[in-house]
């Protein structure tokens, strides 16, 4: 909600991406200063160069998210970004192996038709370009949380440092991209210039720097979460968690934005989300399956995570 008050008055999605991770970088420096956390300052070009997935997907991704928001309204923003969850099935089917079963096809029909609803047969216009960004960032989104997975291994496994690594070189890598975008004079000028604002509002510099607080401080704690969440679960119920969060995000639109939710739109999200659910009881359900082992009457019970992530063996 924080995101869309500032590009609602402002055009600088990628200098205001920028700005966020520049605060995230400074309170990681504040909480390594004062004892909370220790953080690798060291310059390792191994790690670096091991996270040069990571970090271009983080970017192009949360690039693509930001311009979805900027052109779709807040309540549609979860259906624009829709397609998630069978992205990420997908995904890790083709990259961690891990099958799905029929029942898992069967909820990302559904999340996959409630995402037409919305697109194409609510009736209410919407911006072709922010849900072409939004199936973008779903996309990049998808394939960014099975990477973590991987990028972990180069970090010996922590997440925290994972996250200091990302929301460094995500914010270096961004400086070109911003220059390439040709958003820099519009930077320049909504810092220096006198941008007109209406009366009683904030104006868009104040809106720009309050936003960029805000949003960064909450995307410092919400990474090291997010991380946390695939670290210890797996790449497809984070995505579940984030589905579920979105819905809610949604209604906020609506309250705060006054934003017209129409019946096809609340479809829309209510199928979303009810595929979302379903798809939950059915991992809950396959997780608890007992495991037939050789052909003997001993069954084994296999940890969701490893359900997931697709390796079936017998756990240790």
């Amino acid at each position: 909600m924080a995101n869309k008050w500032v590009l609602n008055s402002t055009e600088v999605p990628l200098s205001f991406l920028f700005c966020q991770l520049v605060i995230a970088v400074l309170l990681f420096l504040v909480a390594h200063v004062t004892g909370l956390i220790k953080l690798p300052l060291e310059f390792d070009l191994q790690v670096c160069k091991g996270l040069i997935p990571m970090v271009g997907l983080n970017v192009i991704g949360l690039s693509f998210s930001n311009y979805t928001l900027a052109y779709v309204d807040a309540s549609f923003y979860q259906v624009a970004r829709g397609m998630v969850l069978p992205f990420t099935v997908f995904t890790s089917y083709v990259f961690l192996h891990a099958r799905p079963s029929l029942a898992v096809l069967m909820a990302c029909s559904v999340v996959t038709f409630g995402f037409f609803i919305g697109v194409f047969l609510d009736g209410t216009p919407v911006s072709l370009v922010g849900v072409s960004f939004g199936v973008a960032s779903s996309m990049i989104t998808a394939v960014h949380s099975v990477v973590i997975k991987k990028s972990l291994e180069v970090v010996k496994g922590s997440a925290l440092h994972l996250s200091w690594y990302t929301n460094l070189l995500s914010s270096v890598a961004l400086i070109p991209v911003i220059i390439l975008a040709g958003e820099l004079p519009k930077t320049l000028a909504l810092l220096f210039g006198d941008l007109p604002s209406l009366p009683d509002e904030m104006s868009p510099l104040a809106t720009f720097l309050w936003g960029s607080a805000i949003t960064g401080a909450l995307g410092f704690l919400m990474s090291i979460a997010s991380l946390l969440s695939i670290k210890v679960t797996s790449p497809i119920t984070h995505m579940v968690s984030s589905a579920v969060r979105g819905v809610a995000a949604s209604l906020l639109g609506m309250w705060l934005f006054h934003d017209v939710i129409t019946t096809g739109r609340a479809s829309s999200i209510a199928t979303i989300l009810v595929g979302s659910i379903y798809y939950t009881w059915v991992k809950h359900l396959e997780s608890q399956a007992p495991k037939h082992t050789n052909g003997s009457a001993q069954y084994d019970r296999v940890p969701l995570e490893e359900v997931e992530a697709g390796r079936g063996g017998k756990p240790e």
